[in-house]
C-alpha cells in the first residue's frame, strides 16, 4: 500500500513538473534560428528583443491544423480589441509554400516565422510543445506570464492582456 501511495505521488509530481509556468524561455529556445517570411533566419532571442518594451502574443500554428483554423476569428477579435499587443506567429507548416498561402489565406498581420523542423523539432521541444495553436504571453520586459494556453483558453488569454495593458 505505501508503494501504492508513494508511486502515485511520485507520477503526479512528475506530471506537475513536466506542465509548470516558466517564466523565460530555456537557452535552446533562445537559440534556435527561425525563418523569416523573407527566408532569411533569425535567432529566436532576437525576435523576442524585437517585441521588448510591448506585450506580445506568440501563436505556434499551421495552416494544416483544423484546430487553429477554428481560434482564427479569435485571434482576430484579439488583435481588434488588443491593438497595442504585439502578434508574433510561428508556424509549424511544412513547407515555406503551405505557410505563406495560410498566412495570406487567413489574413494574419503581425511578425512571421516558421520552424524548419516542425512541431517535434529543436524548438519544439525547447518550448514543450506538445499542441497547436499554443500561445505564450509575454509581458513588456519579456517575462513569461502565459506559456502554455491553447484555442480553449482565449477567456483566459484576454484576461490576461486586459491585465497587463
Amino acid at each position: 500500500m505505501k508503494k501504492s501511495i508513494y508511486a502515485l505521488a511520485l507520477t503526479i509530481s512528475l506530471f506537475s513538473c513536466s506542465k509548470a509556468q516558466k517564466t523565460s524561455f530555456s537557452t535552446e529556445a533562445l537559440a534556435t534560428n527561425l525563418v523569416t517570411n523573407s527566408g532569411a533566419t533569425e535567432s529566436f532571442s532576437s525576435i523576442l528583443a524585437a517585441h521588448k518594451g510591448k506585450v506580445t502574443l506568440i501563436e505556434v500554428w499551421a495552416s494544416w491544423c483544423s484546430d487553429c483554423v477554428k481560434a482564427m476569428p479569435h485571434i482576430k477579435a484579439l488583435q481588434t480589441e488588443f491593438p497595442g499587443v504585439d502578434y508574433v506567429f510561428i508556424s509549424a507548416d511544412k513547407t515555406a509554400e503551405k505557410w505563406t498561402e495560410g498566412i495570406a489565406k487567413h489574413e494574419l498581420h503581425g511578425a512571421h516565422y516558421m520552424m524548419t523542423d516542425g512541431m517535434k523539432g529543436a524548438f519544439g521541444q525547447a518550448i514543450d510543445l506538445d499542441w497547436i495553436p499554443r500561445y505564450i504571453i509575454l509581458d513588456a520586459n519579456g517575462k513569461i506570464i502565459t506559456y502554455r494556453a491553447i484555442e480553449t483558453d482565449f477567456e483566459t488569454i484576454k484576461t490576461t492582456l486586459k491585465s497587463l495593458n
